[in-house]
């Protein structure tokens, strides 16, 4: 019924008038607010293509990135910002969020100063306690921003344990990634005898690399659910914390959780948050942070055998080089896009379950060259609202058909080409050691 979707009476309209940019930006505020940020992303972007200065677009398309947890995508948008006059105090604001979550506190502090000075109603004064601003507390001090704690707590963080119910049968593609993992973690554990008369301990790190929204973290899950083994995400939000030295016992404590519940893959998300260069920064908090997580890796106090080590990143340009030694993440595996049999082997997990009918995959993979499995998502999910629109009218869902999804993929673009005209550069002119050959092969540089 149409009385069920609060927002029925704003599609409809908008439906009438597509090009009307007020009312499609008043839907993606409205599914933003409503808990439904990746269907406001498509309405912020279908926006933004029809009026794309618009500061108040940006500014809601950085806002539906953070809520999916999308750091990169929000920090390109967000740098761009703060660099117009005009910026918007919470466009300063939101920026100081995501630089006090990779670690960088004093330009979190600056950035966040600026924008409540621009717009006082842009202040967030819990936000603004953990960043150590106007503290007043007597039994602690402010040292770069953040707080130096006066008494020693024990414990530290930890995370849920989770036992994936996925394996690489539902990751589409990934034929040569796969591959790589079950030579380096799945054929270990289960041939332990042949590794180990080898000489080969069981364990060690990968860290996967390349645009967002091409299946890194569902890769790591599935690897965990292939081995049947437990599972820790780490997001920088389980490690850092305003008191000096929590972060390297926050970062302690998961290591050692993993290490009780082995075999473990313990997986890293937005790695180079964690493990930026040492060189780029400008007080030791974090370098202390990151000499922790290398020692955590090489098993100095505790054995790692039969921990797995994985991480993504969209940036590996950022991470600090001893990352990449041997024993640590000394397998670097780039995730590109998928290619054109990958993408139908995702659109055909997407529709598994839903009414469909004469789908052409192998057609519809063709039109979607450079598509992320995210952006595929986003296309299935525009195709299912234009159906949901003609069922509430007809009374009878209607079955997708493949002209449905291809007027879907036609008001999407890829969002891996912004990426790539970055990674572009550095695989071009900082490509020490060919860690970024596999770029140039993607992109026939070579």
């Amino acid at each position: 019924m149409p009385g069920n979707d609060p927002l029925a009476a704003l599609r409809e309209a908008l439906a009438l008038s597509p090009d009307n940019v007020p009312l499609r930006q008043h839907l993606a505020e409205s599914l933003l607010g409503s808990g439904q940020p990746e269907q406001a992303e498509a309405e912020f972007k279908a926006a933004l293509a029809l009026a794309p200065e618009s500061t108040g677009l940006k500014l809601g398309l950085a806002r539906a990135f953070l809520a999916q947890q999308k750091a990169s995508a929000a920090l390109v948008i967000l740098e761009a910002m703060v660099q117009r006059r005009d910026a918007p105090g919470l466009a300063h604001v939101l920026l100081a969020r995501l630089q006090f979550g990779r670690g960088e506190v004093p330009q979190a502090v600056a950035q966040y100063k600026l924008g409540v000075e621009k717009d006082p109603a842009a202040a967030d004064l819990a936000f603004a306690g953990q960043l150590g601003i106007d503290s007043t507390a007597e039994d602690s001090e402010v040292v770069d921003g953040r707080m130096r704690a006066a008494w020693d707590e024990p414990g530290g963080a930890a995370t849920e344990i989770e036992r994936p119910k996925i394996n690489f049968e539902s990751v589409g593609g990934m034929e040569a990634l796969k591959e790589e993992i079950r030579l380096k973690i799945i054929h270990p554990l289960n041939h332990p005898e042949l590794y180990k008369a080898y000489g080969k301990a069981i364990g060690g790190g990968m860290l996967m690399y390349g645009p967002p929204g091409c299946g890194k973290t569902h890769l790591a899950r599935a690897t965990a659910g292939e081995i049947k083994a437990a599972f820790i995400a780490v997001g920088i939000n389980d490690v850092l914390d305003m008191w000096i030295g929590n972060s390297e016992r926050n970062l302690h404590a998961l290591f050692e959780q993993a290490r009780e519940n082995k075999p473990c893959v313990l997986f890293f998300d937005e790695a180079d948050a964690l493990g930026a260069k040492r060189s780029d920064m400008h007080h030791a908090g974090n370098r202390h942070l990151i000499n922790q997580f290398l020692a955590e890796m090489d098993g100095i106090q505790s054995s790692n055998e039969g921990l797995l080590i994985l991480a993504a990143t969209n940036s590996p340009w950022h991470l600090d080089p001893a990352f990449r030694r041997p024993g640590r993440f000394d397998r670097v595996l780039f995730v590109p896009p998928p290619d054109a049999a990958a993408r139908a082997s995702i659109l055909r997990i997407l529709v598994k379950g839903k009414p469909v009918q004469d789908l052409d995959l192998n057609l519809l993979a063709k039109k979607t060259d450079q598509f992320s499995g995210a952006d595929l998502k986003a296309v299935v999910d525009l195709a299912i609202e234009g159906k949901l629109r003609e069922a509430l009218k007809a009374g009878v869902p209607k079955p997708l058909t493949t002209a449905d999804l291809l007027a879907a993929s036609a008001q999407l673009k890829p969002t891996t080409k912004e990426w790539f005209a970055t990674a572009r550069n550095h695989a071009l002119y900082s490509n020490q050691g060919g860690v970024y050959d596999d770029i140039l092969k993607y992109l026939k540089l070579t």
